[in-house]
């Protein structure tokens, strides 16, 4: 699996708080060669399977960056033919051209950062793109892709369960083959957050939240939407590959700023800042993942997929039968309703689904 950082919107959007920023023709060029860089540097021949642009949004970049990337990827791994290559988009900053060039370069799955197709909406986000693009975008991203991914938002300023009802209603009409949901988290350094410190931002009440979630994860699977991840649905044959790795533990390489590393042993991270990082893109070790940190990111992982986790595999890959280590967290969380134990598997509830925060936490030692 390799994971691609690209920081670089043209816009920060008021709730972001991803390490991404406004820049330059000339910025980018010297990161894209400190990508390169990085690349050769800790490139291993290992075969990929999966290969994510992820940002910011990678569609800032031209096409030529973006097949030299491409290309150092070719030269230092080895990229399986049935690779799954991922790169997020906005509306907006893709046309017909670009999607078309995209696809030549061996893109096969498209992320569309919709996020809300209500205009008033998008402006409160401050999205550069209205509802009218946000259709045209998938329309056209369908011609190019088999595989079209779409992000909406839930719990924002002045949204209301109809605002939601409109959102799946066009969702069932663009007929996408996947979508992830993501609730509004207000995080410090954002334009969101001094808002609401000043007052000066009205969100929906807890409850209004809660409805809201349960309706999205009760409305996509009429529209043909399998939940397979607490926030991911998707067409059969169409879940996010890539994201499943790193929920079931899979090893990652993380190339550019702030991008993270997992070899099976050490976690590894770059600079954030893109200047340092383009000045110096060794990664620097920042954990060592001892058998216990192991066996806690198994659970809350793996717990994150609809089908859970094997009690079977968790004893072969750590000696030990799961019920020794975690047995009473188990257990409180059956007895709340937040876990199902069938045998060799244990799963969220649908109430654990809502809750898995809650649940998660409880798995750390």
């Amino acid at each position: 699996m390799i994971y691609i950082h690209v920081p670089f919107c043209r816009k920060k959007c008021n709730y972001c708080a991803f390490n991404s920023k406004i820049s330059d023709a000339a910025e980018r060029n010297f990161y894209v060669d400190a990508l390169i860089r990085e690349i050769h540097l800790r490139g291993d021949n290992s075969k990929v399977e999966t290969i994510y642009f992820g940002g910011g949004t990678p569609t800032t970049l031209t096409l030529a960056q973006l097949e030299k990337i491409i290309c150092a990827v070719g030269k230092n791994f080895s990229i399986d033919k049935y690779a799954e290559i991922t790169i997020e988009a906005n509306p907006g900053t893709v046309d017909e051209n670009y999607l078309r060039g995209l696809k030549a370069l061996g893109f096969n799955r498209l992320s569309l950062g919709v996020q809300s197709f209500d205009d008033a909406l998008l402006k409160i986000l401050g999205r550069i793109h209205d509802s009218r693009t946000a259709i045209e975008t998938v329309k056209l991203a369908k011609k190019f892709f088999d595989n079209v991914s779409v992000d909406l938002m839930y719990g924002l300023p002045n949204q209301m369960l109809d605002n939601l009802r409109r959102d799946l209603a066009q969702i069932k009409l663009l007929a996408p083959q996947h979508v992830s949901i993501y609730g509004l988290e207000i995080e410090e350094g954002t334009k969101f957050f001094e808002l609401v410190r000043a007052g000066k931002l009205a969100l929906p009440a807890e409850n209004i939240c809660a409805d809201m979630y349960d309706f999205i994860t009760e409305t996509l699977p009429t529209l043909g939407f399998n939940r397979y991840e607490i926030s991911n649905f998707s067409r059969k044959n169409f879940e996010s590959r890539h994201n499943r790795g790193y929920w079931t533990g899979k090893k990652y390489f993380g190339f550019g700023a702030g991008a993270h590393s997992f070899d099976g042993k050490l976690r590894t991270s770059n600079a954030r800042d893109v200047a340092t990082y383009i000045e110096n893109n060794v990664p620097i070790v920042e954990e060592v993942v001892t058998r216990k940190a192991a066996m806690e990111e198994f659970c809350f992982l793996g717990l994150r997929l609809v089908e859970g986790i094997s009690a079977q595999v968790f004893a072969e890959k750590f000696g030990v039968k799961i019920s020794d280590v975690f047995g009473e967290v188990i257990e409180k969380n059956c007895r709340l309703g937040l876990l199902n134990l069938d045998s060799d598997k244990i799963s969220l509830t649908k109430r654990g689904m809502a809750l898995g925060n809650e649940v998660f936490a409880d798995f750390l030692l």
